[in-house]
């Protein structure tokens, strides 16, 4: 069993560069230190640590076992976290944090007594939000995608049309609806990375030879609607996403022709291994607004 002392060492190693540092940041000796190292590449027979004149950096094997080792710490955190003070954390793609959840949060909170238990806030991409539900870093998850795995109960919440984005005076903008074959021609700036979008298009213009080209990949829909703005491009995006622009005239937001271009949001929870018909408080919260 890899011991989560000697990974806080290693982590604290890794981050000061030096065992004696290290030692004074953990407020513990510097022989101390490096035994918890030396135990550590023991057990994994590696080397973990190269010292240096620049002072301590990681081997490969030490960058391969940072993530996992910080992860590690964090769920120790959570479990001692869940004991003594319970809470609920729920995690959400950007695009779901930032747009369609802030106004069910308020609604739950406003609802609750200050006795009630807290709920936390992630909002991360969607592969890292589903990774942190598999290793019980949070509770809830909303997000853009899922795989069904045992342990886990999941539905969809709500589904979400897509728009194309141009800016105020593009060739397109004056445009009721966009057909698939023109869709399938378009060159896109791509935003949030593992959304599913890209599986989303390949499913809608099943048949098309063609697949619409994504010309940079920003990696948020605020990115990407600023470079919109900017006239760097045309993109795909939430239709609430950019309900304020539309309203203000700063971007033009175009539906897809016949059968709109919709992506569903999958709400996710860990199920209760002693009451799996129970859902959580925040899960029935959100039902009550599923469409």
């Amino acid at each position: 069993m890899l011991n989560l002392v000697w990974l806080k060492s290693l982590i604290t190693l890794i981050e000061q560069q030096s065992f004696q540092a290290a030692a004074n940041a953990l407020g513990i000796a510097q022989p101390t230190i490096t035994q918890h190292i030396q135990k550590l590449e023991e057990m994994l027979s590696v080397p973990l640590i190269q010292r240096g004149r620049s002072g301590c950096q990681p081997t490969e094997s030490a960058l391969l076992l940072l993530p996992y080792a910080e992860s590690m710490l964090r769920l120790h955190q959570r479990a001692l976290a869940a004991v003594h003070k319970p809470g609920v954390k729920v995690g959400a793609s950007s695009n779901i944090g930032i747009y369609l959840l802030q106004p069910y949060l308020q609604d739950y909170y406003s609802h609750q007594s200050a006795a009630s238990k807290t709920l936390d806030l992630v909002i991360e991409n969607n592969p890292t939000i589903v990774e942190k539900l598999e290793n019980a870093e949070i509770d809830i998850a909303l997000t853009e995608w899922w795989t069904p795995k045992n342990g886990f109960e999941s539905l969809v919440w709500k589904t979400e049309s897509l728009v194309l984005i141009v800016p105020v005076g593009h060739p397109l903008a004056k445009l009721s609806t966009i057909s698939r074959a023109m869709l399938a021609g378009l060159e896109l700036i791509g935003g949030e990375s593992g959304s599913g979008t890209g599986r989303l298009l390949k499913q809608y213009l099943q048949g098309f030879k063609q697949m619409p080209t994504v010309t940079m990949q920003l990696g948020s829909t605020e990115a990407v609607k600023q470079a919109v703005r900017a006239g760097l491009g045309i993109s795909l995006v939430f239709a609430s996403a950019v309900v304020d622009e539309v309203l203000h005239g700063s971007l033009v937001a175009i539906p897809l022709e016949g059968e709109t271009l919709k992506k569903n949001i999958q709400l996710v929870w860990r199920q209760d291994a002693l009451i799996t018909d129970k859902r959580p408080d925040f899960v029935e919260h959100l039902l009550q607004f599923k469409n």
